[in-house]
């Protein structure tokens, strides 16, 4: 499922095919959605934003500057990405299949900006805001993000383990499966002990101001915040399992827990996956759930072996190349030290190299025969078809 980290690049994304470019003309919604209709028509342009795990589009009426009776005000759109959203930018000719709300730019060829939603988990709300039921975004607002949570941790949400509490969007907005595997790996944290033993001690005290927290660097609550922020800061478009990614390889080799074979997993309360290494915790489910790992991309696995050997031979680049300067230096040499040499020496050196040639096997003809049974077989020709008598040869031994 699309978390903060994805949802903030797909509004980077809207927005950087979408600079400088109108829209024109009505917002065409697929058959198959059973979501509302966007009434929206004529010129305008589009803006993207994000917050947690959700995406807002911004169109506003081209031309509001010039003077005129009928303006039209601006419309959000409000989508969650459910489990498989995403926003598209082509062809109309190439239209993706599951584009299920459509987008058409005025300049030809005319391109089509799309949401396309294979499994239609997803959603929009036409004319909404940011939801009331969601906390503040770990990505962008931190400081009221930790605030929510540490005033907050009495609360009896705090009593679940702390893996399936960084799932509660009302303290975590944008946290999803991995970042909390991720997240708990890095802060040493094991997945099912409750959640205020672990987020009571950040706190000395809470006042008007805000909330005193010991420096005690980085705690999980510092790292909801950093770790979203390395996935936003590599190159590529964060957790695609789908493979649409050309950089997913990138993602994989930045993964130190979720989905690694090495680690250990089980389902939550909730049936949701965590990945962890060591002990557990005490407040592990009574019907303990060990899943397979994902099988992601071939060519995305490919790619993350290759990216990862190319770290480790980069950090070793200085040594090889001394040892290869070495070599060629040393290659010449021996190159110019044969070039002196007389052909026969190369000649005797090849013949001492040479294998010896195979024996042939008992009880196996070489195709050559000695002279001793050459000449016996000249002496007592066999005819065809005839076999030698066994029973002379033997007469002619005791004789």
């Amino acid at each position: 499922m699309p978390e903060c980290p994805e949802l903030h690049l797909a509004s980077q994304f809207v927005n950087i095919v979408c600079k400088g470019r109108i829209f024109k003309g009505p917002v065409i919604k697929s058959e198959v959605s059973k979501l509302a209709e966007v009434d929206f028509n004529g010129e305008y342009t589009i803006s993207a934003a994000s917050r947690g795990k959700e995406i807002k589009l911004t169109l506003v009426p081209y031309g509001n500057g010039k003077k005129s009776a009928n303006k039209r005000k601006p419309l959000d759109i409000v989508f969650q990405f459910g489990m498989s959203g995403r926003f598209d930018f082509d062809k109309v000719a190439e239209m993706r299949k599951h584009a299920h709300l459509n987008f058409f730019t005025k300049d030809e060829p005319r391109m089509v900006l799309s949401y396309v939603d294979p499994r239609r988990f997803g959603k929009w709300q036409v004319g909404g805001d940011w939801s009331t039921k969601r906390g503040p975004c770990v990505l962008f607002e931190y400081d009221e993000f930790r605030r929510n949570v540490l005033e907050n941790v009495k609360n009896p949400a705090f009593n679940k383990p702390i893996c399936e509490c960084l799932l509660n969007q009302k303290y975590f907005n944008g946290v999803g499966n991995y970042l909390r595997s991720e997240i708990l790996f890095r802060a040493g944290i094991p997945p099912f002990v409750s959640a205020r033993s672990v987020l009571e001690p950040l706190t000395n005290g809470v006042t008007k101001s805000g909330v005193k927290v010991k420096k005690e660097s980085p705690d999980v609550l510092e790292l909801c915040h950093t770790v979203p922020q390395e996935v936003v800061n590599l190159k590529g478009g964060g957790y695609d399992p789908w493979g649409r990614d050309k950089n997913f390889a990138i993602f994989i080799g930045w993964l130190q827990c979720y989905n690694k074979p090495e680690m250990k997993n089980m389902g939550d309360h909730n049936k949701r996956t965590v990945f962890y290494c060591g002990d557990p915790g005490p407040m592990v489910p009574k019907d303990i759930q060990v899943r397979g790992v994902k099988r992601f991309p071939k060519q995305a696995n490919v790619s993350s072996k290759k990216m990862k050997k190319d770290l480790e031979s980069s950090s070793e680049s200085s040594e090889e190349e001394e040892e290869e300067e070495e070599v060629l230096t040393k290659g010449k040499k021996e190159d110019e030290g044969s070039k002196a040499k007389p052909k026969l020496a190369r000649s005797s050196t090849k013949s001492k190299s040479t294998r010896p040639s195979k024996k042939p096997k008992q009880g196996r003809s070489s195709g050559k025969l000695s002279p001793a049974l050459s000449s016996k077989s000249a002496k007592s020709p066999a005819k065809k078809g005839q076999r030698p008598d066994r029973g002379s040869a033997r007469s002619a031994r005791k004789k």
